[in-house]
């Protein structure tokens, strides 16, 4: 069925981008609802940039604080890099839902709330003294356009008569919400509806489940359409992107998708050995489909066998890839220094999240670059990219197996929470245009002298892909140091010395495969922003804010950590100050003032979430005008 005609007394009011947030108990379908919301907007044209926040506790009490879910989206008729700093449209499906959110609402916006769940039991969970009502509140009321609106009830009167229980009826609650914000803000619910036939009905076997949440959703769209609560209805057209066909795609999944491309462009098969961890879990998930592609999974007991399984299945010819967090990592280490001296191809994903330790696991931080590029016993160098965003992880992905390969050698991916559950717009690629991936196995010596193991290639010092079982192939492998050509066993100190540079120099040397540094702004002037990874968004949107201002201000944004690009001690130079923002205590600026031997400067949060830009805006201000 199609999306009901408008009123012909409303005419939306057009706007370039909105914020919106849904937001409820980790039981309430936010992230569904949300990421319906998202897909559908996409299907429309606009640009878009998600944020799902999901509580750390498996499964904290209902109602409470600590237990509140969200999902936050921006969606643009123009270009965008972030979800968005301010919320304009807060959907929240009970006190908890409110009251962690409602700060974050901008002076004036909507907030939409379930007002059935808003009930004593419940204030009180959340922490509301007795007798108050955040609904009730005047100073709520005058701030922000708040509209009570009885979802639950709606929802059970519009499946009376339903053989489910309350219980499912109340789980349905969210396609209400949906409909409602699919009303206010001009978007079809057919994309919707598609998907919960296809998900219910054909997929999960539930028809009745998926002509109940149907219904519900219509439910919700209606009454926006005839409640006549909301005084005002928004449209933002499409943007204008560069042709071609286009889905959105979380980091997660795209490193899925780059994986796959791996296993075609290399011609052998990937495995991917992992141990569920959040969160990069969703990648072993979602690998576990995609065998026909060339992709075998590997659930192993512990992250310590997920990489040695890895490392043995580089050492049997195919790409071993292994994924995880930043405790995993910290398991990993011993392993990875295995790679590093076997000189094998490795990839390790590394999905970082705030920490020590467990941390808040379900929130996001850059604090890894360190443990990537020291994080291991002896000299143990290791290539290290990170991807810019989601859409970046295909690349990226596609980046890392093909330097491991190239230079026989472990590489780390470094992605994280913001940019593994985010997503945005993907421009499909063109597959053959993606140049393929060399592999060359070494071939039995027809000189008599036997075949070397660490015998080097001139040009990258990798040591040759000796398939186990070849005639005339074997060789010596182990943990032990290496001898310089044969691969024996040696203790010799000078030796160690030679292969302990050896093995560095390879990891240098890839630099020569790193293109130009781009420059967002002018190529010299007064300040350069400088980042890496998942600041990206934040960097590149401030920048053009503080340029718009008339600041000197351009950025720079690298993937290649280890090594770095060639070009960037010169680009430095160019530039009067320079200031890093990072996810951390400021481990890239240390880095660059170490080996550049300039007074960067740093802006750094460590808040379990990515910077905001206003924040970063006011920030480089400070620092500019110090």
């Amino acid at each position: 069925m199609s999306t009901p005609p408008l009123a012909p007394t409303r005419d939306p009011e057009s706007l370039e981008s909105v914020v919106i947030r849904f937001s409820g108990d980790s039981g309430d379908g936010m992230q569904l609802a949300g990421g319906q919301f998202a897909a559908t907007s996409a299907i429309l044209g606009n640009d878009i940039a998600t944020f799902p926040d999901f509580p750390a506790e498996i499964r904290a009490p209902r109602g409470t604080t600590f237990g509140v879910s969200g999902f936050q989206l921006q969606f643009s008729s123009t270009d965008i890099h972030t979800p968005g700093d301010v919320v304009n449209a807060l959907i929240a499906m009970n006190p908890a839902g409110l009251k962690v959110n409602l700060a974050d609402v901008a002076a004036g916006g909507i907030v939409v709330a379930n007002a059935d769940e808003f009930n004593d039991v419940n204030l009180k969970k959340c922490g509301y003294p007795e007798g108050y009502s955040p609904l009730n509140d005047e100073q709520i009321n005058t701030s922000y356009q708040v509209f009570a609106v009885p979802m639950s009830r709606l929802t059970r009167e519009a499946l009376e008569g339903s053989s489910m229980s309350i219980k499912e009826i109340d789980r349905c609650r969210n396609m209400f919400a949906l409909g409602v914000a699919y009303w206010l803000f001009e978007r079809s619910i057919d994309a919707t509806i598609e998907h919960i036939n296809e998900y219910y009905g054909a997929l999960k076997k539930r028809p009745d489940v998926a002509e109940a949440n149907v219904k519900v959703l219509k439910a919700g769209y209606y009454f926006g359409e005839n409640a006549e609560l909301f005084p005002a209805r928004y449209r933002v057209p499409p943007a204008t992107l560069a042709p071609g066909v286009y889905r959105q795609i979380s980091g997660n999944q795209a490193i899925e998708l780059g994986l796959a491309t791996v296993a075609r462009k290399a011609g052998i098969d990937v495995l991917y050995a992992g141990y569920p961890i959040t969160p990069a879990s969703e990648i072993l998930h979602g690998l576990s489909k995609l065998k026909h592609l060339g992709v075998k999974t590997f659930q192993a007991e512990d992250e310590i066998a997920a990489i040695c399984a890895a490392i043995g299945a580089s050492f049997a010819g195919e790409l071993g890839v292994t994924g995880t967090s930043g405790p995993g990592v910290a398991l990993k280490s011993e392993a990875l220094g295995l790679a590093t001296i076997y000189e094998l191809p490795l990839v390790l994903v590394n999905v970082q999240r705030a920490g020590p330790s467990t941390g808040m696991p379900t929130k996001t931080e850059q604090g890894d670059l360190f443990q990537a590029l020291y994080g291991r016993s002896g000299e143990s160098p290791c290539i290290v990219i990170a991807p810019k965003g989601p859409a970046d992880c295909f690349d990226s992905t596609i980046e890392a197996a093909r330097l491991a390969i190239r230079h026989m050698c472990p590489v780390i991916l470094l992605s994280d929470g913001y940019i593994a559950n985010g997503a945005e717009p993907w421009k499909l690629p063109d597959l053959d245009a993606i140049p393929p991936i060399e592999v060359t196995f070494a071939a039995p010596p027809d000189n008599g002298d036997g075949f070397h193991g660490y015998k080097r290639d001139l040009e990258t010092l990798a040591r040759p892909w000796a398939l186990p079982g070849t005639p005339g192939l074997e060789h010596r492998i182990g943990s032990l140091e290496k001898q310089d050509v044969t691969g024996n066993v040696s203790y010799d100190p000078m030796n160690h010395e030679l292969m302990v540079k050896a093995r560095a120099d390879k990891v240098a040397r890839a630099a020569a495969d790193i293109p130009p540094t781009p420059v967002r702004g002018s190529p010299s002037g007064d300040v350069l922003l400088l980042g890496w990874g998942s600041t990206f968004g934040a960097i590149a949107t401030a920048t053009d804010k503080l340029r718009a201002k008339g600041h000197d201000v351009s950025s720079a944004h690298i993937r290649h950590l280890s090594p770095l690009p060639p070009d960037l001690g010169d680009l430095l130079k160019c530039y009067k100050r320079v200031i890093i923002p990072e996810n951390n205590t400021g481990q890239l600026c240390m880095l660059i003032r170490a080996k550049f031997l300039i007074d960067a400067k740093g802006v750094n949060h460590i808040r379990g979430r990515a910077f905001r830009v206003d924040e970063l805006v006011e920030a480089v201000l400070e620092l500019i005008n110090d």
